[in-house]
């Protein structure tokens, strides 16, 4: 196929070469021209603007950082609306707020292009080994339209319903993730300072009721787990800055809703405080060294 690709981050880029290597042309724009030229190296054509990467495609992808970004791309003066063909399906991966996401659905709509949201679960890693997971908000039509393009990218492609439900499945994940690590963090911290091991603390809570991803698979205390950012300072993997924005759509969306999240405030607040202290750029699972005592 003829695939426009807009946005070539971290993210972005792995998922761009993985459609490279599927055997598709792709036409790549990204604000940064050392993204464009590295994708350019690796077989794809070059655009100057979304407006002329979404032009003469058969399907186009967006990978961004907000929801404003998102507006931006689709709905300015040279963005992908103007240029696109009428009928040409449109997905966006970015993770943004399920509200943005319906509302740039529904401008794509009356200018003849369905579109699915559709971010995504499984970091840089994912990306490049082209195993994420893709929650997919759009008409049936679509997902089976598109599913055949996603699985390229990725291993386990969900459809979550009509427009605007990959993004609540998104936050609504992301959000007890964040939860989850604080929990985890506090027992894990608690333990260790009344004195009993940390493998040995770790090793019970995994195979009893406490037992959660954040501990069995991502432990976020030194020394318990190899391959983990907590067994090399807190580096690479999902970042807390990253972490920040989400539980913040989270509490934008429930604002919205009138649901409760009086847990999910509470991790927002003390993700905010960390990245207040520098630490944004850290894993999030460096959440933890808010409870552990300096030396």
């Amino acid at each position: 196929m003829k695939i426009g690709f807009v946005g070539l981050g971290h993210m972005g880029a792995p998922m761009a070469r993985n459609l490279l290597k599927a055997g598709h042309s792709l036409t790549v724009f990204d604000v940064v021209q050392l993204n464009v030229d590295a994708l350019k190296a690796a077989g794809a054509s070059a655009a100057i603007s979304p407006a002329r990467a979404a032009s003469e495609v058969e399907l186009l992808v967006t990978m961004l950082p907000s929801s404003p970004h998102v507006k931006t791309v689709y709905l300015d003066q040279d963005g992908v609306l103007s240029g696109v063909a009428r009928g040409v399906t449109l997905i966006d991966s970015s993770t943004i707020d399920p509200h943005t996401a319906r509302e740039v659905a529904d401008r794509a709509a009356r200018h003849g292009n369905s579109m699915a949201d559709a971010p995504v679960s499984g970091g840089t890693g994912g990306a490049e080994a082209g195993t994420l997971t893709f929650m997919v908000g759009g008409s049936f039509e679509v997902f089976e339209q598109i599913a055949p393009v996603l699985r390229q990218m990725g291993k386990n492609i969900v459809h979550c319903g009509e427009s605007g439900t990959g993004q609540v499945a998104k936050i609504c994940n992301n959000l007890l993730l964040g939860i989850s690590m604080i929990g985890v963090s506090e027992a894990m911290n608690l333990g260790t300072a009344l004195g009993i091991d940390a493998k040995v603390l770790a090793g019970i809570i995994n195979t009893s009721s406490g037992r959660c991803w954040s501990s069995d698979t991502y432990n976020p205390y030194p020394g318990v787990m190899d391959n983990v950012p907590a067994a090399r300072g807190y580096t690479g993997g999902f970042g807390a800055e990253l972490m920040l924005k989400d539980l913040t759509l989270a509490l934008d969306a429930a604002k919205l809703s009138k649901q409760p999240v009086v847990l999910g405030a509470l991790a927002q607040q003390l993700y905010q405080m960390f990245s207040s202290q520098g630490a944004g750029g850290q894993d999030f699972s460096a959440i933890i060294n808010l409870y552990r005592q300096k030396p």
